[in-house]
């Protein structure tokens, strides 16, 4: 099958390019290092052909890791005799950076026989400012077609299927030698003249673009605004999202009810109630809250405001050893940590980038979310004020959020300063994209594809966990007796463990099936507690949970131990893959277990002495 490449700068919208020419919904958000692999999809209207998506870079000489892939695997693939075609998408808005770039990728292809189309994005926003770019002159001048599009209306797509499907022609033929011999330099000047010909007069962009910085960027206002925008984040996940779940809960209620007394009864019927409603129906009442939360944060991504977050953030960091570019990271840790451990190849010091990979698995992940927002709905009060928007079960789940990033602060902050390493240091340079309205579609699917991928995903890890608890439960005795399963006699095994706690054997349980993925933990309690009191409160676990004479000691420190420890497969996985280090896994590993225990030790302790 025949290949098209497609790269571009980062910020260029080379990403919505893409999912717009293959229908595929590839994430896509406004700041540097948000694609971080390479990505594959048919054309849409030229199905026999791949179109390959690259990571951003500014420059085919690297400096970050997340480039040095790009630029590897660019490279490799110029050398592909399937590959026919390459498509290099630059920002119209912002033409001079684009350009130097573009000479480049003109160059290699040069090299290597392959045509070149240059596509001109942001053409929207130029019309909508009435600001003009001669894109035939600028196709004249460096010798391959310049095409005006927009990713975010379509405009202009036809025309990158038409040069796709006649790139044989002369309007897609290999460049003619124009920049083979050029140095970087002269490559350099040559994008600044080009700008100047061809590109937009005027500072329409930059004056609208300053305006917002002095409000967001002012160290009164700017400050001012984080909080507000951080703490709505975190209220919109619990207080805004319970209809939702509420919604949910009465849906499998409804459901439990209509098919589990049409069972019968026996060994159908009690796996029905117990493991499907019982534990992974627990787990889906709190689908909706990620669902809320990929929304919200991707609305800050698509705006423009995560790169000025990460530039406010850059100072405080700084204290701990972090940069303002481990902000985004960190901020994508909040979601899962998988893709925030792939986005911090984006973070130039290979020090930074070290303390960055400690911090992320610190960060409230959302396969935490379901614990937290369980144990939260089980001891703090549904109490709201302001006609509704705040709720302190919102805000005791900012507070859980607010002490796992301090946790991660303080622990680069410590690292930093005790540890002699090999690893070098850069300075902190970032770009700070243009504000854009947010595509209200594309924020939407991607949050629906992100809640089903975490379904899908965490769905065939709880499900599998579900069957093996329930026939460790059920059986000898046919859930007679809980206590006296095979179940019931392994959690007394490890039940010494946790009694310091204020738990008992059946929270152990959960505790160490959470090791394969955190969210294991909701399903685990539910199917335990589903064949304790299968009649009754099939899906709202709260209601078991506060049945149990759990105290509030327990429960906060059941919160403390799930926002430190480090109890992801997979995170682990990704880790020593990319830090190219299985022993600095296993270091995380063991430390953020035993720092998990001992707070939640103390935790337990304390709230104990008050409360008695």
């Amino acid at each position: 099958m025949s290949r098209i490449l497609l790269i571009g700068s980062p910020n260029s919208g080379k990403s919505l390019l893409f999912n717009r020419l293959t229908g595929l919904s590839q994430k896509v958000a406004n700041f540097p290092g948000i694609t971080v692999d390479v990505g594959v999809g048919k054309l849409l209207d030229v199905p026999d052909t791949q179109l390959v998506d690259f990571p951003g870079t500014y420059s085919l000489q690297p400096i970050s890791a997340e480039e040095q892939v790009a630029v590897a695997q660019f490279e490799k693939a110029l050398e592909d005799d399937n590959v026919e075609q390459v498509l290099c998408v630059i920002d119209a808005t912002r033409l001079e950076k684009s350009l130097y770039f573009t000479l480049q990728v003109i160059r290699d292809c040069e090299k290597h026989g392959k045509p070149v189309a240059v596509l001109a994005n942001m053409i929207d926003v130029l019309d909508r400012h009435d600001l003009a770019f001669d894109t035939a002159g600028l196709s004249e001048a460096v010798g391959v077609p310049v095409l005006p599009v927009s990713a975010r209306s379509g405009k202009g797509v036809q025309a990158i299927v038409d040069v796709v499907r006649h790139h044989r022609t002369d309007a897609g033929r290999v460049p003619g030698n124009r920049y083979l011999d050029s140095p970087d330099e002269l490559l350099r000047g040559t994008a600044h003249q080009l700008a100047h010909r061809f590109g937009p007069k005027g500072d329409v962009l930059v004056r609208s673009q300053t305006r917002l910085d002095g409000f967001f960027l002012h160290s009164l206002t700017g400050g001012i605004a984080f909080f507000i925008i951080m703490f709505l984040l975190f209220q919109s996940i619990f207080t805004w999202s319970a209809p939702a779940m509420d919604a949910v809960e009465a849906a499998l209620g409804w459901l439990a009810d209509l098919i589990v007394p049409h069972l019968g009864q026996g060994l159908v019927s009690d796996f029905t109630a117990d493991a499907l409603f019982g534990g992974i129906g627990a787990f889906l009442v709190f689908v909706p809250q990620i669902f809320v939360l990929t929304f919200i944060v991707g609305l800050l991504e698509d705006s423009g405001y995560m790169a000025r977050a990460a530039l406010i953030c850059h100072k405080p960091l700084r204290i701990f050893g972090l940069t303002g570019k481990s902000f985004v990271p960190m901020l994508s840790g909040v979601a899962c940590a998988i893709p925030g451990i792939y986005a911090a190849r984006a973070i130039d010091s290979p020090r930074k980038r070290l303390l960055t990979y400690m911090a992320i698995p610190l960060m409230p992940c959302s396969a935490r979310l379901p614990v937290y927002s369980l144990l939260i709905a089980a001891f703090i009060p549904a109490t709201t004020t302001l006609g509704g928007l705040v709720g302190m079960q919102g805000l005791a789940m900012f507070g859980i959020y607010f002490f796992g990033m301090v946790c991660a602060l303080l622990v680069t902050g410590l690292i930093s300063r005790t540890s002699k390493d090999h690893y070098t240091d850069l300075p902190f340079v970032l770009e700070l994209p243009p504000y854009r309205v947010p595509g209200l579609e594309p924020l939407l699917r991607n949050s629906w594809n992100r809640s089903r991928h975490f379904v899908v995903k965490a769905g065939k890890i709880i499900f599998t966990v579900t069957v093996v608890i329930w026939v460790l439960g059920y059986f000898p005795n046919y859930g007679a007796d809980l206590g006296e399963s095979w179940l019931g006699h392994m959690g007394r095994l490890i039940e010494p463990l946790f009694t310091p706690l204020g738990l008992d054997w059946r929270y152990g349980v959960a505790i160490f099936t959470s090791f394969l993925a955190r969210e294991v933990f909701v399903g685990t309690l539910g199917t335990i507690f589903g064949i304790e009191g299968a009649d009754e409160n099939m899906v709202p676990l709260v209601d078991h949970i506060q049945a149990s004479g759990m105290g509030l000691g327990s429960g906060l420190a059941l919160l403390v131990f799930f926002a430190i420890a480090l109890q992801c497969v997979s995170t682990l996985a990704i880790l020593a893959k990319e830090a190219e280090s299985r022993a600095l896994a296993i270091k995380m590993f063991v430390g953020y277990f035993l720092f998990a225990y001992v707070a939640a030790l103390l935790t337990f302790n304390i709230v104990s002495l008050f409360t008695g």
